[in-house]
């Protein structure tokens, strides 16, 4: 089932549904109420009274008489392109928008691009008209706010750098790809000292808000590592920012994207993880789709680990 959603706006106190805009954009491309009406299906008469219905609340004219036939007056063209201007953003909205982590978000942005290109190709070979409205938006955020928009609807995919958001929020989740975090520091000398792990004893921590790192301290508690977290940022390139320009600060980051010693491997191996908000999407179940099949190449590439049984 296909939902297409019309437009209709509020103007003085008074609502105008979508059959008044469409009815003035017909009449700017015909120029005849007549004609008009046969696009609409509607009988000449209702188009008529239905425009001059909303003339009448409005206090000003939407059309008028010209040679070349009826025309829209200039009230009526600006209310027109008010309509077009909403219409346009809604169909904005018709692209697949992802809100997530930075580090799931940059590996979705190579899988997008593969996967548009795949797109275009199949429809070539089948000779059909190449689409040009599919598009893929991927926004960075912190877990709460992706959360926020998740849950208002204006998100079709939550992409999570970690699970746990989706375990307390009891959400079904779709694991991508698995990844570890790695120990950082500004200075490769600090790295090498580090043989065992009680070599991690009384170091101070970056921390980074809804990452995988709660592995990380949860694994010093459990074996007795005292520690000492300095400072909590909203990303990961935050913390390496400030890891890279300070003495003696280390913190976790994931071993895709960022290098730096493995001592915790195997302890910190989770997921990426998606959330679908609308599961009868076809644009985003062919997306996922993709991802689970295709897609796996790309991630591999990207230097993801093969996803485990979870």
């Amino acid at each position: 089932m296909k939902f297409e959603p019309k437009i209709g706006l509020k103007l003085d106190e008074n609502f105008y549904d979508y059959k008044l805009f469409e009815s003035l954009e017909a009449l700017s491309k015909t120029f005849s109420q007549r004609k008009t009406a046969e696009i609409l299906d509607v009988s000449a008469p209702v188009l008529n009274r239905r425009i001059k219905n909303v003339e009448k609340k409005l206090g000003y004219e939407l059309t008028q008489t010209t040679p070349k036939g009826t025309e829209l007056s200039k009230n009526g063209l600006n209310l027109l392109n008010k309509y077009i201007n909403y219409k346009k953003k809604l169909e904005e909205f018709d692209n697949i928008k992802i809100f997530g982590g930075p580090i799931v978000l940059g590996l979705l942005e190579y899988l997008s691009i593969d996967f548009k290109e795949s797109h275009l190709e199949e429809e070539k070979k089948k000779e059909e008209k190449c689409s040009t409205n599919l598009n893929i938006s991927l926004y960075s955020s912190d877990n709460s706010s992706a959360y926020e928009m998740f849950k208002r609807n204006f998100v079709d995919i939550l992409a999570l750098d970690d699970p746990l958001l989706a375990f307390q929020k009891d959400l079904e989740f779709i694991p991508i790809a698995s990844d570890t975090l790695s120990l950082v520091s500004n200075n490769n000398i600090n790295l090498k000292k580090i043989k065992s792990v009680e070599d991690l004893k009384n170091l101070k921590f970056i921390s980074v808000e809804g990452s995988a790192q709660r592995l990380a301290w949860q694994t010093l508690k459990d074996l007795n590592i005292p520690f000492s977290i300095v400072k909590e940022v909203k990303s990961q390139y935050d913390a390496y920012k400030i890891v890279s320009n300070s003495e003696n600060i280390y913190t976790f980051l994931n071993t895709s994207f960022f290098k730096g010693d493995e001592i915790l491997k195997n302890q910190t191996e989770h997921v990426l993880s998606l959330i679908i908000k609308n599961k009868e999407n076809s644009k985003v179940n062919n997306f996922i789709d993709y991802i689970l099949n295709n897609g796996k190449k790309i991630i591999k590439e990207q230097g993801f680990l093969q996803l485990k049984s979870y």
